[in-house]
Formats: C-alpha cells, structure tokens, sequence
C-alpha cells in the first residue's frame, strides 16, 4: 500500500483521533499497524487460516463501526484485542472444530518465540544438552498441536500470556476478566498442556 513506515509508527492517540474525523488514511494506517499482529493471534486461537483472514477483517469492520464510541479508557492496542479475541472465541463456541494447523507456520516475528516459550512451560528442564536439540524441536511442535486440544478460554489466555507475551493485567483488559481469573485460567491451561503432552510421550 501507499503509506510507509513512518506513517505506520503515527501515535495511536493521534491516529484514532483523525479517524474520528473520518480520516480514511489515518484508518488505513492503524489497520496496517496492526494488521499482522491481530491475524497472527487470531490464527492461533481458531487454527485455519482462511478463517483467521475472515475474522481479522470483521475485527477491523467492528473497529471502524466503533471508533466513534471509543474515549481511550484503555489504550487502542487493547481494545482493538479485545474485539479480536472476543470475535474469535464466539466464531470458535459457534464452530467445534479442532485445526491441526501449527501456531509457528506463519512468518510472525512471534513464531521462533512461541515454541521456545512453550517449550519452556511444557519442561523443567533447560539443559543446554546439545543431543536435546533434536528432540526440542520435535517436542515444541507436537505442544502446538496440543494447545489446540484446549478449551477456547485456556488457549486464548496461553496465546496471549506464552506466545504473544501480553503481561497477565494486559490480558485482563483483553479478556476483559479479573487479574485472578487470568492467573488461574493459565495455570490451568498449562497443567492441561503438561498432561496432555505426558499421555504421548
């Protein structure tokens, strides 16, 4: 598209302010801010791609439907999420169905750091052993798979927390849930994954 970077990296505040006005290239920025990131979190939540690219336009229809209404209680970023998410999870309670899509196979910046964190919550173990590459590898892509054997409120907040790297208040607003609820419902989640992984292994 026509804008650059330099227009990308416009203030938020200022860029919600001018499509407030009806500001068409200020909308165009903030969708290619963030664009990327929302798709790729999208995609990880309900695994197809085809759905995920059909759930980030109507996140950004659903933006653009309601910038007006938007007063800065929290900032863009996390109400542009929660829209993404809260869009995502309905989609995934109306359609049961499992993707075997794996959340690394996307050209994210995100994707080497989500199987490392994975990895990481999933094993005790950080031995530098190099006859353990291998097997990490193998190990980070079989809990990708697994992370989508959770229910959508467990793997929406592992999305967030382990992959995106959200911090758990951030999360909160996200969600739009309590700090505790957040903490528990990961450690959940993860308690799953661990036990999930140890049935095949």
């Amino acid at each position: 598209m026509r804008s650059g970077p330099a227009n990308i990296n416009v203030d938020d505040t200022v860029l919600v302010e001018q499509c407030q006005k009806g500001d068409s290239a200020a909308t165009e920025r903030l969708i290619l801010k963030y664009q990327n990131r929302i798709y790729n979190v999208i995609l990880k939540i309900c695994a197809n791609p085809d759905d995920a690219a059909e759930l980030t336009q109507e996140t950004f229809v659903k933006i653009i439907e309601r910038i007006d209404g938007f007063e800065g209680r929290s900032s863009f970023y996390t109400w542009a999420f929660r829209i993404a998410v809260n869009l995502t999870l309905n989609y995934c309670q109306r359609n049961v169905r499992l993707g075997l899509v794996s959340l690394d196979a996307d050209s994210s910046e995100h994707g080497e750091n989500a199987t490392q964190s994975l990895k990481e919550f999933l094993s005790d173990e950080k031995s530098p052993d190099p006859v353990r590459v291998a097997q990490n590898k193998e190990l980070c892509e079989i809990a990708v798979k697994l992370l989508m054997k959770l229910d959508d409120a467990q793997r929406a907040v592992v999305v967030l927390r382990d992959i995106e790297g959200m911090s758990y208040a951030h999360i909160a607003k996200v969600l739009d849930i309590e700090l505790g609820t957040v903490r528990s419902r990961l450690s959940r989640a993860r308690s799953n994954l661990r036990d999930l992984m140890e049935a095949i292994l």
